[in-house]
């Protein structure tokens, strides 16, 4: 069993294919149906693994995997904490199924711009909280404040942009929620995971030791969380409104209205079934980092404890 290590992806993480293999494993919704029990259980067989280096009895190493990454799916990298499930990545797609289908299909009135930008806020604050990188808690203050900060923006910046596209033709106005997403994204983000922007996130070198808390390495795994959350949003926020659009002009709703929204919500669901897994591996979920360029108390830290370590990992979150 010494050719499996459980301490890291199955695929390699170097390789944009490899990190796809490894997102389509961990975000794959049918995750969310599993149990307590069965997370429970998955939690002892990896960490029983990890101990022994045996195979437990009725598994070989394509059921280990499956099974390690179910415990992937549900328990936190760094806090070991089991997750609230609509928090998880695995819920992405059916939970922006719904929501992104009702953005952009209720858009047009400020009542329905604002329950479906909140709804969606909502679900992204919680999203962004869960898969926050290092251990260091959050306050119930600072918390609200990053979650009234973060519906705030995305509102306000929905409105705006609705009061701005009135007389522009409907395709314009149908991709309001795109750009409020891609705005509200870098206030929510940033918001909902702001202690580590004021306390740091951990950082550790290739052997798996800590050396401490960066706040720039913070910044920089926010930054990339949030570029690819915009182009996570990108398929089913614009090229629905817009097959829509070809498909209405063709007169392929004219005898059933009501197909509408359903057939907005497939073209959803495909779009990001696909954009979530094949987003988030844009980049590695352990990134490095330049000693050189963190705080000069950890470079210190470095010189003195590992002078031969030119560069530290950490976990940038998803």
């Amino acid at each position: 069993m010494s050719n499996i290590n459980l301490d890291k992806p199955r695929y390699d993480q170097k390789t944009y294919m490899g990190r796809a293999k490894h997102f389509f494993m961990l975000t794959n919704p049918l995750n969310i149906f599993a149990s307590s029990k069965e997370l429970d259980e998955a939690k002892k067989i990896v960490h029983e693994f990890r101990r022994s280096h045996k195979m437990p009895p009725g598994y070989d190493e394509d059921k280990l995997w499956r099974t390690k990454y179910l415990y992937d799916s549900a328990f936190h990298p760094d806090t070991g904490e089991k997750m609230f499930v609509l928090g998880r990545m695995a819920a992405q797609a059916p939970m922006n199924t719904l929501i992104t289908g009702g953005m952009i299909t209720f858009y047009k009135t400020t009542p329905a711009t604002v329950f479906w930008q909140w709804t969606n806020q909502t679900f992204n604050a919680v999203v962004n909280y869960t898969n926050r990188s290092g251990d260091a808690p959050i306050s119930t203050t600072q918390l609200l404040a990053s979650y009234c900060a973060a519906c705030g923006g995305a509102l306000s910046t929905a409105l705006y942009l609705n009061s701005k596209v009135k007389n522009m033709p409907p395709i314009f106005a149908s991709l309001v929620p795109f750009a409020a997403v891609c705005g509200a994204n870098f206030i929510n983000i940033p918001m909902m995971r702001s202690s580590e922007l004021i306390g740091g996130t951990p950082v550790f070198t290739p052997q798996g030791e800590r050396v401490g808390d960066s706040k720039r390495a913070a910044r920089l795994g926010i930054a990339l969380v949030c570029v690819s959350r915009v182009f996570m949003a990108i398929p089913g926020m614009t090229l629905t409104p817009f097959i829509t659009s070809i498909a209405t002009k063709r007169g392929m709703f004219k005898r059933r209205p009501w197909a509408v929204m359903p057939f907005q919500l497939g073209l959803v669901g495909i779009c990001v079934s696909f954009a979530t897994p094949l987003c988030c591996a844009l980049f590695e979920q352990q990134v490095s980092i330049s000693v050189s360029k963190l705080e000069p108390h950890i470079q210190e830290e470095v010189k003195k404890k590992h002078p031969d370590v030119k560069e530290l990992v950490f976990n940038k979150g998803l």
